[in-house]
């Protein structure tokens, strides 16, 4: 698609997801279903108010179906889905109405059957959009596919029901690139979508993959959280110890706000954050999102603590020349500050962090140094780890 976003003085082209694509090659298949014809484009309509003209490819025919297939096209946000062909068979189903689990929650129709074929996932785990036996195709998606089949069925007075069976050839394998097996949906990835558009660079799209994770552990028994920025911090885990394990934490990159909100809507009883001191000190300046882009004052906020405990303006100084913390930090362990630096950083963490849960549920931070090991951490941290450790899912 020829459509446009300018990101960080760059210009960047839209693409379309696996939503738009499946739900684009079901309105082909049925159209050629129901009028014998053949298509080689097919037009839809996003959610988000952009239309799309999608090349038909795949087009295979039987007495009673008809199968093709949409190519996805990612942008320039391309992922592991990028140019896979998503495909959809469309079925006669006769005219006794199809049985549909919660039609109305979905936005599908009693007429129309959605499933999933090969390369589609199947959910194993409670707490997903979809219930566990389904396959993973959401509901925005499910709702684009209901709606241009059933535009489809009106223009030509077909007042029956058809079944649509979407597959993705290459899913299976794609999937373990995804997140897929570690949220329990099996056998290929997931057709998604809210707005039937990839934006370039979204955070959105992250964000809501974290916010799904997090739903997922509360559903499957975990009442206490363990949130993660990035690799450091799953590497950190495997030598901390205290029962926790790799696979109870949720890597929540930058979106330490957005995680934290998320534990809050779903019920958590509380969240313990363990994070590399170059992200973490940053959430003593309330900076909830710390990637660089957005904030940085890593130097500001180690050098203004360092000065309200009176250290020497030649050493404040030198601290904000400093590149990394682990550079900072070398400057105060000379000095012999560090503990006291970082009892102070401790507890801005604390209510920053507990500001913005409302307090609505316990917290504990650690935050460590790969050169200097464990920096700081709050009172509670200990007792959390352990409610995680002892977790009911």
């Amino acid at each position: 698609m020829e459509q446009y976003i300018y990101k960080n003085n760059k210009k960047l082209r839209y693409g379309y997801t696996t939503g738009s694509c499946a739900a684009a090659a079901a309105k082909a298949a049925a159209y050629m279903l129901l009028s014998g014809s053949s298509a080689e484009y097919v037009d839809l309509m996003t959610p988000k108010g952009l239309p799309l003209r999608l090349e038909v490819l795949d087009m295979s025919r039987g007495k009673d179906f008809v199968k093709c297939a949409v190519r996805k096209d990612g942008g320039d946000d391309p992922d592991v889905t990028n140019g896979i062909l998503v495909c959809a068979e469309v079925t006669y189903a006769g005219a006794e109405g199809i049985p549909s689990k919660a039609p109305e929650e979905n936005g599908e129709s009693s007429r129309i059957c959605i499933d999933g074929g090969k390369g589609v996932g199947r959910v194993t785990k409670p707490g997903l959009e979809q219930p566990v036996g389904a396959a993973a195709i959401n509901r925005i998606p499910r709702q684009m596919i209901c709606e241009n089949v059933l535009e489809i069925c009106a223009r030509f007075g077909y007042t029956g029901c058809l079944q649509v069976l979407i597959s993705i050839p290459e899913g299976e394998s794609l999937a373990e690139k995804t997140f897929n097996p570690r949220l329990g949906i099996l056998g290929g990835i997931s057709v998604l979508g809210t707005s039937g558009i990839v934006e370039p660079m979204s955070e959105q799209a992250l964000i809501d993959t974290i916010r799904v994770e997090i739903r997922q552990k509360l559903a499957n028994g975990m009442e206490y959280l363990l949130l993660v920025p990035g690799n450091y911090g799953l590497d950190f885990l495997e030598t901390y110890g205290h029962g926790l394990r790799l696979e109870d934490a949720v890597k929540c990159s930058n979106f330490v706000g957005e995680a934290l909100d998320a534990a809050v809507e779903f019920g958590a009883k509380g969240v313990l954050l363990v994070g590399h001191m170059g992200k973490f000190v940053k959430l003593a300046g309330g900076i909830m999102n710390t990637h660089s882009h957005n904030a940085d004052a890593r130097m500001e906020l180690l050098t203004v603590h360092a000065a309200l405990l009176g250290a020497p303006l030649p050493l404040l100084s030198q601290m904000m020349q400093c590149v990394t913390t682990d550079d900072a930090l070398s400057c105060l362990e000379k000095a012999g500050l560090t503990e006291q630096v970082m009892k102070r950083l401790m507890e801005r963490m604390e209510f920053y962090v507990n500001q913005r849960v409302q307090n609505r549920l316990e917290t504990g931070i650690l935050t460590f140094s790969r050169v200097y090991g464990i920096l700081g951490q709050t009172g509670n941290v200990t007792e959390l780890a352990g409610k995680i450790a002892c977790r009911k899912g």
